[in-house]
């Protein structure tokens, strides 16, 4: 870790935090839309509701040929929200290392960032099961 990242007020920290969260969340519902939601539907014999969806919005179609792009990004998003929800901005408070002991000394990030983090979280949890390891399920269990 950098001083510059530790040495922030812990208004700013708390504020970075939030935002990086809000970005995960956001990539996380990319993948849930453009390889879960399709795949699921398809599962559910709602293959014309697909077919709808890709009609009116054929962006996803290139999204989801990039899939591989795409949960990447948007787990290192995750993966950097957890980082710096949980060790980086409980240590801010103007440089100074916080006392473990009492969570009050420093900056905490807001209740409903952690539930967006975890909720993120959960999102590409599901996208990723869809996507990857389904398919895979699915044909073993057709065996």
């Amino acid at each position: 870790m950098n001083a510059t990242a530790l040495s922030l007020p812990p208004e700013r920290g708390a504020r970075r935090a939030a935002l990086l969260n809000y970005f995960s969340l956001f990539s996380s519902f990319g993948t849930l839309i453009c390889c879960a939601l399709p795949s699921i539907l398809v599962l559910l014999g709602l293959g014309s509701t697909v077919a709808s969806l890709l009609s009116a919005a054929p962006w996803l179609v290139s999204l989801s040929r990039h899939k591989v792009w795409t949960f990447s990004i948007a787990g290192t998003l995750i993966a950097a929200s957890f980082l710096m929800t949980y060790v980086i901005a409980p240590r801010l408070r103007q440089g100074e290392s916080c006392d473990a002991d009492d969570p009050t000394t420093c900056g905490e990030v807001s209740k409903i960032s952690r539930v967006i983090l975890w909720g993120s979280a959960l999102i590409w949890s599901g996208g990723f099961f869809v996507a990857y390891l389904l398919g895979p399920i699915l044909d073993h269990l057709d065996r």
